[in-house]
């Protein structure tokens, strides 16, 4: 029994823990909504996970793990999936606390449109790769159900969110994929140091269902 991807989930469960208790930060009181939307987004994630090693992209390393399965994936990995959304949570209310300005808002769509467009490219080239399909296609379909479909208005305020919570990204995918914890096969040829480029994606579309998730509740218990 090996306990390297758990002390990992325990690591990166420290920056919410911390974020609590920094006032200004207002995490504290949002905390009621934070947790059921990350463990909702890591639960619909970790079906995805399965899904991939099924297909056989995705393949764990028992060497990093404690030997737990949730059907066809460690329980490392559901639990991993949630901490990174409540992580991006916590990140995302703090700098909405100390930076409430909204106004870069107007090129959220744009912006948006952008990343969808490259969803759409990536998907016409990489659809026969598992892992390429439900990154950019999970992404593509959040983003336009966001943008078009969903009365609440986040977006620039999220991707702010995300820009800052990729220092987590880098830390967390990094060690995942250097170790490895998790095998990647069906990739597109190109990563940063170890990390497919396609995680960039996943990530992305994770941290969106857990935001739209979180101000969905707060609206919910607002009305």
């Amino acid at each position: 029994m090996n306990f390297t991807y758990l002390f990992l989930v325990l690591g990166i469960l420290v920056i919410p823990i911390v974020l609590l208790f920094i006032k200004k930060a207002n995490f504290s009181q949002v905390i009621k909504f934070a947790i059921p939307a990350a463990v909702i987004a890591g639960l619909v994630f970790s079906m995805f996970a399965t899904l991939l090693v099924l297909m056989g992209s995705w393949t764990f390393i028992p060497d990093c793990l404690t030997g737990i399965f949730l059907w066809k994936i460690p329980i490392e990995e559901f639990l991993f999936s949630i901490a990174m959304c409540l992580a991006g949570l916590g990140v995302y209310v703090t700098l909405n606390a100390f930076f409430p300005s909204n106004f870069l808002d107007k090129f959220s769509l744009s912006f948006s449109n952008l990343i969808m467009g490259v969803c759409i490219a990536m998907l016409i080239f990489t659809y026969t790769k598992w892992y390429s399909a439900i990154s950019f296609g999970a992404l593509f379909t959040l983003i336009f159900y966001v943008e078009y479909l969903n009365k609440l208005r986040f977006t620039y305020k999220f991707y702010r969110g995300y820009l800052a919570s990729l220092v987590l990204f880098y830390m967390a995918y990094g060690v995942i994929s250097t170790l490895p914890v998790i095998s990647y096969s069906e990739v597109i040829n190109l990563k940063l140091g170890a990390i497919p480029f396609e995680s960039h994606f996943y990530f992305m579309g994770m941290s969106l269902m857990s935001v739209y998730l979180f101000e969905l509740l707060k609206s919910k218990a607002k009305a």
